[in-house]
């Protein structure tokens, strides 16, 4: 890769100090190797920050990419009526044809706001059209294929027999990780309690200590959602989840919205990955999930938009605001500062991934994964601290650069090598043909 310079920025380094620096970053061969003055360097390519504020690219950990197509189409519904009258007939609907559609919609969405590495959950069927969207616009992603083998209830192309269901997300393992210069990873997906079996979550629970790979589900999203377990198994949604061997270091469980004292000890003590999803959680009418509680237990937390059929947009700025200002409801303002959200929006993103030694700050050695937010708007002066500008005052169309892998996706507010007019396009028609097919 060509080397590449970023001159005069403010530098929110998010390492252990949460150190600032005035100064440039210089890029060689994808990783950062310099932070600070870098002096008369020169690189094949400079980037004038203009004084911008430039940080870790945001790593969002809980998405639905296949679900982008559905932004309009189920609103105002609680979960599990959303999930069976909208998401799942429209998630059986899908061709290889429209989830590329989605997904190119969505990274186009992604990187303009400042998104560089995503975790997630697609349907259950045609996954490889996701890696093959994905491929060639530069996202980093962990990608799932849904796993769905115990529900009956749901549309036959959703409903899978155990064993193909593993065999397919295997298959996807061997066809896909490490693919795209190691930006494509997979991760397995069973969506919850609720749809999938024990059987296969405790093949899942072997499967992910054998392989090293990641399990990417929910739990405790919803009352409803908690009592059904409850009525199924006689156990709480993370005691279940316990029982059948996943909760580790490697479990990566959405919302936690419901989880008593018993459940929240269950996921210190297992290093469980809890990704906080305010928006949805709001949107669904789902509730505000204890995230002091679970930060002072010293649980990984992270954050996601979850996806655009629920939010009904994957703007990390917005999940930042929500994040710290729903808990200064719950516990007072300053329960959850400004710094701590925007590290849990890069660092701890990135650590819930395994992936913290690569990415989620700016130090030398680390992949270079970075945007530029520009800080010459009225909105953000006087602009006295950096974290709360960013955490309370930005917005989505003030990342002016993305950068993935050393590579300038977003340049000038601009997508790099994608027609944001084409895309948007050719995202309606498929919608409009989804839709038609699922109702």
């Amino acid at each position: 890769m060509p080397s590449l310079l970023v001159r005069n920025a403010t530098i929110l380094t998010m390492n252990d100090t949460l150190d600032v620096v005035e100064g440039d970053v210089l890029i060689d061969d994808g990783h950062i190797v310099v932070v600070g003055d870098v002096g008369a360097v020169r690189a094949e390519r400079t980037v004038d920050a203009r004084g911008g504020y430039l940080l870790p690219g945001f790593v969002q950990t809980h998405l639905h990419l296949c679900q982008t197509l559905f932004r309009g189409y189920a609103d105002d519904l609680a979960l599990l009526d959303w999930l069976t009258t909208r998401i799942w007939p429209m998630e059986a609907a899908h061709t290889p044809a429209s989830l590329q559609a989605s997904a190119r919609l969505a990274a186009l969405e992604l990187l303009g706001s400042g998104t560089t590495t995503v975790l997630t959950m697609e349907t259950v069927h045609d996954t490889d059209a996701v890696f093959d969207a994905l491929a060639p616009v530069g996202l980093r992603a962990i990608v799932g294929k849904c796993m769905m083998d115990g529900d009956a209830g749901v549309p036959a192309r959703l409903r899978e027999r155990t064993r193909a269901s593993i065999d397919e997300s295997l298959a996807l393992v061997s066809r896909w990780q490490h693919g795209a210069n190691g930006r494509l990873r997979v991760a397995f997906a069973p969506r919850f309690a609720v749809s999938c079996s024990r059987e296969l979550l405790e093949e899942v629970a072997w499967l992910s200590s054998a392989h090293g790979l990641l399990v990417h589900t929910h739990a405790s999203e919803n009352r409803d959602e908690v009592a059904l377990i409850q009525a199924r198994t006689g156990m709480s949604n993370v005691v279940y989840l316990h029982d059948c061997d996943l909760t580790s270091e490697r479990l990566c469980l959405a919302h936690c919205v419901w989880v008593d004292e018993v459940e929240q000890n269950i996921l210190a003590e297992r290093r469980v990955n809890v990704m906080h999803c305010p928006g949805s959680n709001l949107k669904l009418g789902s509730g505000l999930a204890p995230i002091v509680e679970l930060k002072a237990r010293g649980v990984c937390l992270s954050l996601g938009a979850d996806g655009a059929a629920c939010n009904n947009h994957l703007d990390m700025f917005g999940e930042m605001r929500l994040a710290a200002t729903l808990q200064a409801v719950r516990h007072g303002p300053g329960a959850l500062p400004a710094a701590e959200v925007l590290r849990m929006a890069t660092r701890d993103g990135a650590r819930a991934l395994g992936m913290e030694r690569e990415i989620g700050s700016v130090e030398v050695g680390k992949r270079a994964d970075l945007i530029v937010i520009e800080r010459d708007r009225a909105h953000f002066a006087p602009g006295v601290d950096p974290f709360s500008t960013i955490v309370y005052a930005g917005r989505p169309t003030d990342v002016r650069t993305t950068i993935v892998d050393g590579e300038v996706l977003v340049d000038d507010f601009t997508a790099v090598g994608l027609d944001a007019e084409e895309i948007a396009a050719v995202a309606r028609t498929e919608a409009q043909a989804l839709a038609a097919r699922a109702f």
